[in-house]
């Protein structure tokens, strides 16, 4: 390894530069966190990525190990609270470790956990849009279901034009209902909702993978 650029990027001594899988970080922050990930990294470490393809910047999504280290870069930000798990990744034992460390740490408020302001009430839409553009963690009581065409709205409040929502496409309803999350009964539940920030009306969330969505209790 050769330098951290940011809180998620590292470059590479051939100068490649890659990206953290599986993790966002809270904006605002992004000097702590790069810290943190300096503090984590050594000069030898293990990629592992199941694309080869960089994205539009010229990056590699990877997975980072250390030498002699059985856990994941992410996991280790992760467990610290330095780290938000994205719920982007496709192999089920990976998202399970990193949903797990990131649980453990935030119930522990540990590292960005300790700060209240990181989980958005959905009950506060303008502070929602404040991260318009931006990863954030939206959780509250659901208070309808509706379908529209091929979209599923999970209504956190009664005026659509407003308040928050998280939108599921219809395709997207066996993949969660296989994975235990029936969105047609979530109303009157407390549910957790992640993902990239929209200004549609109100604030929406885009639920494109299961992990992003989670029923938190009444």
């Amino acid at each position: 390894m050769s330098a951290v650029v940011d809180a998620r990027t590292l470059r590479l001594e051939d100068g490649r530069e890659v990206r953290l899988a599986g993790v966002e970080v809270v904006a605002g922050e992004p000097e702590d966190l790069k810290s943190a990930l300096t503090a984590l990294v050594g000069r030898h470490v293990t990629l592992r990525g199941d694309r080869d393809e960089p994205d539009r910047y010229g990056r590699q999504s990877v997975f980072l190990y250390l030498e002699s280290s059985t856990s994941s870069v992410q996991s280790d930000l992760l467990a610290q609270g330095q780290a938000i798990a994205s719920a982007d990744v496709d192999d089920k034992a990976c998202a399970t470790e990193l949903a797990t460390a990131e649980a453990a740490a935030r119930q522990a408020r540990r590292g960005t956990w300790a700060n209240s302001s990181v989980v958005k009430n959905a009950e506060n839409p303008a502070d929602i849009l404040t991260r318009a553009g931006q990863f954030a963690v939206v959780q509250g009581k659901v208070m309808s279901v509706r379908q529209a065409g091929g979209t599923v709205y999970v209504n956190f409040g009664r005026r659509w034009t407003r308040d928050f929502a998280a939108t599921i496409s219809r395709r997207m309803i066996p993949y969660l209902e296989a994975a235990g999350i029936i969105p047609a009964s979530l109303e009157n539940h407390r549910v957790r909702v992640r993902g990239w920030v929209e200004r549609r009306g109100g604030p929406r969330i885009n639920v494109l993978r299961v992990g992003q969505i989670e029923v938190i209790g009444d």
